[in-house]
């Protein structure tokens, strides 16, 4: 009996639409010759809203994440240390004065040195000017000049030990490769970061599209409760629909209300990568939400990609470099220490104190030879340096063929992804056409209450799980980006 109120109640409802439709003053054609009606422009589009993207994001972690300023200030130390190791090098001024008070004897002496020490060959040159007058002992009596005083110049070079390499220049050199080694921490620092940037990025944008599907579930149950109130008014429906039409209401309520809570704690996740101006963390608000997930592009050749541009690997060619220089200067300390010392000098003016045997031009060369006759200390060194560089090398070995593992999981992972995405959207057009064919026939009275909603659930859960899928797959692009070092994808360049 109410079904048949119920379908009467239909019957004439659509009588009295299609009353209202003969009713309607019809359109009649436009008389020949009639001026032409004005063309109505279109009307402006819409200003588009703003959103946060990815690039946005990657920007701002790159610019202020703590973890990568941190590495920089490694830089920048390992730069001052450079630095302080080319002051070996540095050019040396020295000068000394002395004059007599009392005594004996009333010679004063000044004179002074500039000393630079030669960079490509071990040992330095030197320059320098003295003068002395009054009469000195005889154990000074190298201090006599003539009136005008002398000028000297001349040079120390090694021959054998320190001859391409010493400690000077091992420290400077290793300073270097330190500078190298920190910028390429730095590389591992960002790459990490930035990855996980993005994933909490995607994450976010996936909280917001969850968020958005159970609102309009939501919306779906609520749109049909005035229809089943009028309905059970009129004796269409029996009144336990309208408790079971609450409890489909409370429960998407409930899917929202979760929703939001993931959403928040997203945007809370979130913050630590998108900052403001002063580097402070801000959280982005729900109307910064993106319709849709970015794009990353899959890196083309990722394993070769990997293998030239990992930092990992470049840390480690870096500290084997170390090693070498260091088993070089081990090697160095076994060679015997031969120096050749070479120098000339002129006194000026007039013979002083000292006579005539300081006057005119003079030249000196000069050798001095030492070595160790065990030489334990430095073969001990040679053995523990070889020792080192034989496992960074097999260290290397064991990081590159994980690495090439690495991206080989990733890419299986990416293809998987990929086609779970795929079949995970057409599960969700298929679910979405049935939920739409099930409200045409509940409006029609051809379906129950509690298909219905099975079906829209369905709809619900299938776009979920689509969403999901696609975000595994941007989570899956986002890892081969960071394994195979595409700075360019993770907003590094």
């Amino acid at each position: 009996m109410r079904r048949w109120l119920f379908l009467s109640a239909l019957a004439l409802a659509s009588a009295a639409h299609a009353a209202a439709g003969e009713g309607a003053p019809q359109r009649h054609a436009k008389p020949r010759g009639a001026a032409p009606a004005p063309a109505v422009p279109p009307p402006a589009p819409a200003p588009a809203r703003p959103v946060l993207t990815l690039g946005e994001v990657l920007a701002s972690s790159a610019r202020f994440q703590p973890q990568i300023l941190e590495a920089v200030a490694k830089v920048r130390s390992a730069e001052g240390k450079r630095l302080q190791a080319e002051g070996a090098f540095d050019t040396q001024v020295k000068a000394q004065a002395e004059g007599r008070l009392s005594g004996f004897y009333d010679g004063s002496y000044a004179g002074g040195t500039i000393e630079r020490p030669i960079e490509n060959w071990g040992g330095s040159y030197y320059g320098g000017y003295r003068i002395s007058g009054g009469r000195f002992p005889i154990y000074e009596d190298e201090r006599y000049t003539n009136v005008l005083g002398e000028i000297k110049a001349g040079a120390v070079l090694s021959l054998l030990r320190d001859r391409f390499i010493d400690d000077r220049r091992f420290n400077r050199g290793n300073a270097a490769l330190d500078v190298d080694v920190a910028e390429a921490e730095k590389l591992i620092t960002a790459i990490s970061v930035q990855r996980r940037a993005v994933a909490a990025y995607n994450l976010w944008v996936a909280a917001g599209l969850r968020l958005k599907v159970y609102r309009e579930l939501l919306d779906l149950a609520r749109a049909r409760q005035a229809g089943l109130e009028r309905q059970v008014e009129l004796g269409a429906r029996p009144r336990i629909i309208l408790t079971e039409q609450a409890q489909n209401i409370l429960r998407r309520e409930t899917l929202v209300a979760r929703t939001e809570q993931e959403l928040a704690n997203a945007a809370n996740t979130l913050s630590l990568f998108w900052r403001d101006a002063n580097g402070q963390p801000q959280r982005p608000a729900p109307e910064l939400l993106p319709d849709a997930f970015p794009t990353i592009p899959q890196p083309t050749g990722a394993a070769r990609m990997a293998l030239q541009g990992r930092p990992d690997l470049k840390t480690l060619d870096l500290r084997i470099a170390q090693a070498t220089n260091r088993l070089e200067l081990d090697r160095n300390q076994l060679k015997p220490r031969l120096d050749l010392k070479v120098e000339a000098s002129q006194d000026l003016g007039p013979v002083g104190s000292g006579g005539r045997s300081r006057n005119g031009f003079e030249s000196k060369v000069g050798l001095s030879f030492s070595v160790p006759l065990e030489r334990r200390a430095a073969k001990g060194r040679i053995a523990a340096t070889t020792a080192e560089i034989d496992g960074l090398e097999r260290r290397r070995q064991t990081t590159r063929e994980q690495i090439a593992a690495e991206i080989e999981g990733i890419a299986i992972d990416v293809r998987a992804t990929e086609r779970l995405a795929l079949l995970a959207e057409e599960e969700r057009a298929r679910a979405s056409e049935m939920a739409r064919a099930e409200q045409r026939r509940f409006t029609e009275g051809a379906s129950d209450f509690f298909l219905v909603n099975l079906r829209e659930e369905s709809a619900a859960d299938a776009a979920v799980r689509q969403l999901d899928a696609r975000f595994r797959n941007l989570v899956s692009n986002a890892e081969l980006a960071a394994a195979a070092a595409d700075l360019k994808a993770l907003g590094l360049e």
